[in-house]
């Protein structure tokens, strides 16, 4: 090789070495001003993100929905509408949960403010009990979902009260009924969920 095409090579190396040298450190100039955040869509929170709901009416009763992740279903957290291998159930009760607590109020103004612990969207449907009827007994349609007949309400809202698209991994959903007394059944009614275990009983005791 002679010196020219010597010195020609090393010109596009140290051609190449300053340009890398320069956008690294523009790279770095531009996030320490800020240049590479923008201000977040308008509704968008991050995943996890926790909600401050309004001062509850009534008794309280908190509400954890849950999940072992999201590789169970589709990115909203629909499962087959048998609930997975095994046909009803086949998640079982390890896989998907829904707990409330107390478990039993005084009649009168009941608020569910409902905590999403999962990876998948979860709701909460309140629904009555018949004499003798145990949680978990309803019949699963071919969609995956049990009737709502009857249905007194529901926690279903992103960061918000009543119906909704679903609460979110991370979020809060919350809502105020006026409960007779009774036994009713709280259910996750996203197709399959029901089937994979997620309901609880809330019992309502006269004064």
């Amino acid at each position: 090789m002679n010196a020219q095409r010597r010195r020609g090579v090393w010109l596009v190396i140290a051609g190449a070495l300053a340009a890398l040298v320069l956008g690294v450190a523009t790279t770095i100039s531009l996030t320490a001003t800020g240049a590479f955040r923008g201000p977040a869509p308008v509704g968008w929170r991050g995943p996890g993100t926790r909600c401050s709901p309004p001062a509850p009416a009534g008794r309280v009763v908190g509400v954890t929905v849950g999940d072992m992740g999201g590789m169970m279903g589709s990115p909203r957290g629909h499962l087959p509408p048998g609930g997975g291998p095994g046909g009803p159930g086949g998640y079982g009760m390890g896989m998907m949960w829904l707990r409330a607590a107390p478990s039993r109020v005084p009649v009168g103004t009941v608020s569910l403010r409902v905590v999403n612990s999962g990876a998948l969207t979860h709701e909460v449907v309140v629904l009555p009990l018949r004499a003798g009827q145990a949680v978990g007994e309803r019949p699963v349609g071919s969609d995956g979902k049990v009737s709502e007949a009857g249905s007194l309400g529901e926690a279903s809202r992103s960061c918000g009260a009543g119906t909704g698209d679903g609460i979110t991994s991370g979020a809060t959903g919350w809502t105020t009924l006026t409960l007779r007394p009774g036994r009713y059944e709280l259910v996750c009614n996203l197709p399959g969920h029901y089937a994979a275990g997620m309901y609880d009983e809330l019992e309502v005791a006269g004064r």
